[in-house]
């Protein structure tokens, strides 16, 4: 696969990802983009639902996205359901509880790195 393609290929796994979420009424959707500063992931997806029921609920529609990439998807987390871990290659979709986000702050984890880009536009928190 070319560079080009590539880099296509994550814009579209992005996009429908991030799609996916919102069609769960995440909130607070955010884009981190960790190339160059990360060895396991180009991006970091980073949301929040309000109950473990709508944790789950967003991250199976995201498993949903990935199968039409013919990415293999597992959540991790399932047990605690405070916070819930989509390994798909380039992308790392992470879905909390508002305390666990609130805590956790990843989106201040990677502070060398441009900061994330809120993709809910208009979306409150």
């Amino acid at each position: 696969m070319s560079g080009q393609e590539q880099e296509d290929r994550l814009e579209a796994l992005t996009a429908a990802v991030v799609e996916a979420v919102e069609d769960k009424k995440a909130l607070d959707v955010v884009m981190v983009d960790v190339r160059g500063n990360c060895a396991f992931a180009d991006r970091f997806i980073i949301a929040t639902g309000r109950t473990d029921r709508q944790l789950k609920a967003i991250a199976e529609s995201a498993v949903q996205a990935a199968h039409r990439f013919g990415l293999p998807a597992h959540i991790e987390g399932l047990d605690a359901m405070e916070w819930l871990l989509l390994d798909l290659g380039d992308v790392v979709l992470h879905v909390m509880l508002p305390e666990v986000r609130e805590s956790m702050q990843l989106e201040h984890l990677w502070g060398h790195v441009p900061a994330g880009r809120n993709v809910t536009e208009g979306a409150s928190g």
